[in-house]
């Protein structure tokens, strides 16, 4: 490597960056283009059970792994179910908590806010979809040696991570679902994870059915979520 194509800082190696820019015109069509794209991601409950190439599935997660982490910490583990034995295994125990949430834990307000999207405690697709992503944040590392090393930011850095999974999906022309039975701690006895793992998010992942219905909603106006200062 070229010495210009580095800096030292307080004794670590910084490389050189050259971001890739456009023209006014260029950012234009492209910032529209990838808006235009996302938009149309839905979240998704009807799967096909049509196989995906596990190489995909690897590049989705190559690229949630690019997103930013507090310190580089990288504190995620993206665990791939293939297996139907395990992902029946899943389904039931979800399925199981998501009737306590719908009968006990939620309120009237909840349920209610719930209606016009026609979810109950049923997950079929924790079965249909053929590879289930499971999302571990990691609240701390543990050395060869036992001793505990502190992660930070956690929650926002594997939070990030999945939104650059999600994308990543709706890009690849797949569809999922953002998953989260609470409280999600048998997913760790399932997947037999190790203590410094928490589960933070379900994702199925595949193609959608061949006929497949949405809810008729609308995403708020620009006016709404976002202030000029």
């Amino acid at each position: 490597m070229n010495t210009n194509d580095f800096i030292l800082v307080d004794g670590f190696k910084h490389i050189r960056h050259i971001q890739e820019s456009f023209d006014e015109q260029e950012m234009l069509r492209k910032s529209k283009s990838l808006y235009n794209n996302l938009n149309k991601r839905r979240s998704i409950r009807d799967f096909s059970e049509k196989d995906i190439p596990i190489e995909v599935i690897e590049n989705l997660i190559k690229t949630a792994s690019t997103a930013p982490s507090g310190a580089n910490k990288q504190p995620w583990t993206f665990c791939v179910v293939k297996s139907a034995e395990i992902k029946k295994k899943i389904r039931f125990a979800a399925e199981e908590e998501e009737r306590k949430s719908y009968s006990e834990r939620m309120s009237d307000e909840w349920l209610n806010d719930l209606k016009h999207l026609g979810t109950d405690a049923n997950k079929p697709f924790l079965e249909k979809a053929p590879y289930l992503i499971i999302v571990f944040k990691r609240p701390y590392e543990i050395d060869s040696e036992g001793k505990k090393h502190q992660n930070y930011y956690v929650n926002e850095s594997v939070g990030l991570a999945c939104g650059f999974l999600i994308s990543a999906i709706h890009n690849a022309g797949l569809v999922t679902l953002t998953h989260t039975p609470s409280p999600m701690r048998f997913l760790e006895k399932i997947l037999n994870r190790p203590n410094n793992e928490r589960a933070f998010l379900l994702l199925p992942v595949g193609y959608e059915a061949e006929k497949t219905y949405v809810p008729d909603i609308k995403r708020k106006s620009l006016d709404v979520v976002m202030k000029l200062y």
